[in-house]
C-alpha cells in the first residue's frame, strides 16, 4: 500500500510538474527575421545580471564535399583570428577584458558560437558576432596558423587518447553514403591540400545572415537590443550562393559489420552502435528515455547490471546521438581486468534483450519520467542554455516555443513504446560493433 502511495506521488509531481512548464515556468521569447535573413531570438531574464549573445550557423561536417573534410571545424578556429577591425588572437582578450567568457563548437549539423558576459556588455558581444560574421580574415597567415591548431588537436584529443578513435571507426563503419561517415574534425589530407581560395568560398556560402540565428538571452532589455542588433547586422549582405544541403539517404543495414580495433589501452573495449530515426521524431524521443533508463546514473541498468553486479566492465553506458538525420545509438562498456570483449558483449546484449522481454515496472518506469524531467529543466536552468536551445529548436525544428512544450513529448512516451523501440531497432542486422583491444594482442594474432 505504501509503494503504491508513493508511486500516484511520483505521478501527481510529474503531472504538475509538466503542467507548470507549460503555464507558469513559460520561457518568453521575441523573435523575428532581418530582411538579410538573419532569424533574431531574444530571452529577456533580469535575475541575474549577465547575458549569452550566440550565433548557430546551419553548417556542419555533413556539408562538406567529399576530400575537403573538416571545413566546419576548421572555421570554428578560423574565424577567432580576427577580422578588419579585430586584430589577430584579439576575440579572447577583448571578452575577458570585460569579465567574460566565449568558445565554439562544431558537430555534423552546426558550428556555434557564443559569448557570456555582464549584461552591461552585451553590446560588445553584438559586434564581435556582427564582425565575424561580416569580415572575418581568411587569410594564408590566418589558414597556416589554424591548420597547426586543427592538427595538434586531432593528435591530443583523437590519436593519442585512449579509445579516442572510437568515433571514427564507428561512424565511418556505420555509414555507407551519408556525409555522417566523416568525423566533424576531417582528416589532415583534406585540410592541407585546400587551397585559400576553396576556404574563403566555403565562409561565403555557409557564414551569411540567411544561414544563421542569432539567440541573446539574459538580462536585457528587448527594445535597446532590437537598435543594437539593427546597427550592426542589419547592414550585413545577405548570402548570394545557394546553401547546399544534403539529400542522402544511408542505405539500410540487413547485416551485423564488426571490427577490431588496437590501440594504446591496458582494458578492452566494446562499442555497440544502430541506426536510429532522426532527433525530434516519436521514436528518438522512446529512444532517448531508453538511454536514461540503460545509463542514467549509477544504478541505471548497465552499469548496475555491468559494473556492480557482475564486475565485468569498469564503466558501461549508452549515448544516442541527436542528429537531423538518421543518426546512432551507441552502448559500450570498458572491460574490467580479466574480462574477454567476447563476454562482455554478451552481458550487454543480455541487458538489450531484456529491455525487450521485460516490461518496464510501473516504479522504474516513474523513475525514469522523473529523471527526464530534471534533465531537460537543468539543460534551460541558465541563460546560456535557454540562448543555445532557442536557437536548436529554431534550425531544427522551425519552432523555438518547443523550449516550453518538448519535455511534454518526452511525457507522451509509454512504457510500450521504449520496448517496441529496443525490439525495432536494436537488432544485430541494424548494428555495427567495435572490439578495442591492447596492441600487445595484435602480435597474438
Amino acid at each position: 500500500m505504501k509503494s503504491k502511495f508513493i508511486f500516484c506521488l511520483l505521478w501527481c509531481v510529474t503531472s504538475l510538474s509538466a503542467m507548470a512548464q507549460s503555464n507558469g515556468n513559460k520561457i518568453e521569447f521575441t523573435e523575428y527575421t532581418l530582411p538579410n535573413g538573419l532569424h533574431v531570438i531574444l530571452h529577456q531574464d533580469n535575475s541575474t545580471p549577465n547575458v549569452a549573445v550566440s550565433v548557430l550557423y546551419h553548417v556542419g561536417s555533413k556539408n562538406e564535399v567529399e576530400g575537403r573534410s573538416g571545413f566546419a571545424h576548421f572555421f570554428e578556429h578560423l574565424m577567432f583570428e580576427g577580422t578588419e577591425n579585430i586584430g589577430r588572437g584579439e576575440y579572447s582578450s577583448l571578452v575577458q577584458k570585460a569579465g567574460g567568457a566565449l568558445n565554439a563548437n562544431t558537430s555534423f549539423d552546426r558550428t556555434y558560437y557564443y559569448e557570456l558576459l555582464p549584461s552591461n556588455q552585451v553590446e560588445l558581444g553584438l559586434w564581435l558576432e556582427a564582425e565575424r560574421m561580416k569580415h572575418a580574415k581568411v587569410d594564408e597567415v590566418g589558414v597556416e596558423t589554424q591548420r597547426k591548431v586543427v592538427q595538434e588537436e586531432k593528435r591530443e584529443r583523437i590519436d593519442n587518447q585512449p579509445y579516442g578513435s572510437m568515433g571514427e571507426n564507428v561512424f565511418s563503419l556505420a555509414y555507407t553514403k551519408h556525409p555522417y561517415k566523416t568525423m566533424p574534425i576531417g582528416s589532415f589530407e583534406d585540410l592541407n591540400a585546400a587551397s585559400i581560395e576553396e576556404f574563403r568560398d566555403f565562409y561565403k556560402t555557409f557564414y551569411v545572415p540567411n544561414n544563421a540565428t542569432l539567440s541573446v538571452a539574459g538580462d536585457i532589455n528587448v527594445e535597446e537590443t532590437k537598435k543594437m542588433i539593427e546597427k550592426y547586422f542589419a547592414g550585413i549582405p545577405k548570402g548570394t550562393k545557394e546553401i547546399p544541403r544534403p539529400n542522402i539517404t544511408e542505405p539500410k543495414q540487413t547485416e551485423e559489420r564488426r571490427k577490431t580495433v588496437y590501440d594504446n589501452i591496458q582494458l578492452p573495449a566494446v562499442i555497440q552502435a544502430y541506426h536510429v530515426p532522426e532527433q525530434g521524431t516519436d521514436d528518438f524521443y522512446a529512444l532517448s528515455m531508453l538511454t536514461t533508463l540503460l545509463s542514467g546514473g549509477e544504478s541505471a541498468r548497465l552499469p548496475k547490471a555491468l559494473v556492480d553486479k557482475q564486475q565485468k566492465a569498469v564503466a558501461a553506458a549508452s549515448i544516442p546521438f541527436p542528429t537531423e538525420d538518421p543518426g546512432l545509438f551507441l552502448t559500450f562498456a570498458i572491460a574490467n581486468m580479466g574480462v574477454e570483449v567476447n563476454d562482455l558483449e554478451q552481458a550487454m546484449d543480455a541487458e538489450i534483450e531484456r529491455v525487450k522481454t521485460e516490461p518496464l515496472s510501473d516504479r522504474e518506469f516513474q523513475k525514469l519520467r522523473n529523471q527526464v524531467e530534471s534533465n531537460f529543466v537543468q539543460q534551460n536552468r541558465t541563460v546560456a542554455g535557454r540562448a543555445e536551445s532557442l536557437a536548436n529548436y529554431h534550425v531544427y525544428f522551425g519552432d523555438a516555443n518547443l523550449i516550453n512544450t518538448e519535455l511534454q513529448r518526452y511525457l507522451n512516451v509509454k512504457k510500450e513504446d521504449i520496448q517496441r523501440v529496443a525490439k525495432e531497432y536494436l537488432t544485430k542486422n541494424n548494428r555495427v560493433v567495435l572490439h578495442y583491444l591492447p596492441k600487445s594482442a595484435e602480435a597474438k594474432q
